[in-house]
């Protein structure tokens, strides 16, 4: 079937064996439903193909066998159309988005009704708004992707040319750079059950990097400006988080949820100045 579709969330590049390297990526209908679009191909897709967030696209999408979580179709990558986008900066844009995200949409504020729903696979993405934001917290990981992981992708590109020698193919695929820290949101919710998820948005990874490359900051600076970015959301925005589980943990865990995105209109006092 045919969706348009407005992209909401484009997680940090992931690798994986079976599809090499992949961004998940969800959006809302012109119904203010979810759809969870996976596996998209990034890297491999042409440029007149790549979406940003809050771009409009149309496609054909097949639910996805393997996949129960209601909100999970693939795409066929060929069949995407953009449109323009819904842009930032100007506050008729953000009611724009808000129309769509948060009055057609559904917004939760317990984190144990989501829950509870994601148990009984009701949803497996949502749009949740904290009662209160008291930190980011930040811990150091694996600084390097899976070898086994690699050298599976490897395996995979090198099927496409049999004749590309190491150098060769080492010039034609780059994979994204794995982020060596992991950054969570410690929060509460209307009932005051607190919480700590991982925060796997594009925007926190495209920061850091962005901290350490073009301003020469150091790793300890980097994280620090992301910690600021992130609660500033928090302080001076109107901030939700675009709540989403994975395939893997779905079921499984007592908390599936991972913070897959964050949404920040101006608060209500500046929209209604405009």
């Amino acid at each position: 079937m045919n969706q348009r579709i407005l992209i909401t969330v484009k997680t940090y590049p992931a690798i994986s064996k079976t599809y090499g390297e992949l961004v998940c990526t969800a959006g809302i209908n012109e119904d203010g439903q979810w759809i969870r679009l996976y596996p998209v191909p990034f890297r491999k897709m042409e440029q007149y193909r790549k979406y940003e967030k809050y771009q409009w696209l149309t496609a054909s999408i097949r639910r996805r066998a393997r996949d129960v979580r209601p909100e999970s179709y693939s795409p066929a990558v060929d069949s995407i159309l953009l449109e323009e986008g819904i842009p930032t900066g100007k506050n008729r844009d953000w009611e724009a988005r808000k129309d769509l995200i948060l009055r057609k949409g559904d917004v939760y504020d317990d984190l144990a009704d989501l829950i509870a729903r994601a148990k009984n696979n009701h949803l497996s993405v949502a749009t949740f708004k904290p009662a209160d934001v008291f930190d980011v917290i930040v811990k150091p990981v694996e600084r390097e992707w899976d070898k086994d992981k690699l050298a599976a992708i490897e395996a995979m590109h090198r099927q496409g040319d049999l004749f590309a020698d190491d150098k060769d193919f080492s010039k034609q695929f780059r994979y994204v750079r794995k982020l060596p820290y992991e950054f969570s949101y410690r929060f509460a919710d209307v009932n005051g059950k607190e919480s700590t998820l991982m925060i796997e948005d594009w925007e926190l990874g495209a920061l850091y990097w962005n901290c350490i490359d073009k301003h020469g900051d150091s790793e300890e600076a980097a994280i620090q400006k992301v910690k600021d970015k992130f609660m500033k959301l928090w302080t001076e925005r109107d901030l939700y988080l675009f709540l989403g589980t994975t395939k893997e943990w779905h079921f499984r865990s007592p908390n599936p949820f991972l913070v897959v995105g964050v949404f920040y209109p101006p608060k209500t006092d500046q929209l209604s100045l405009w």
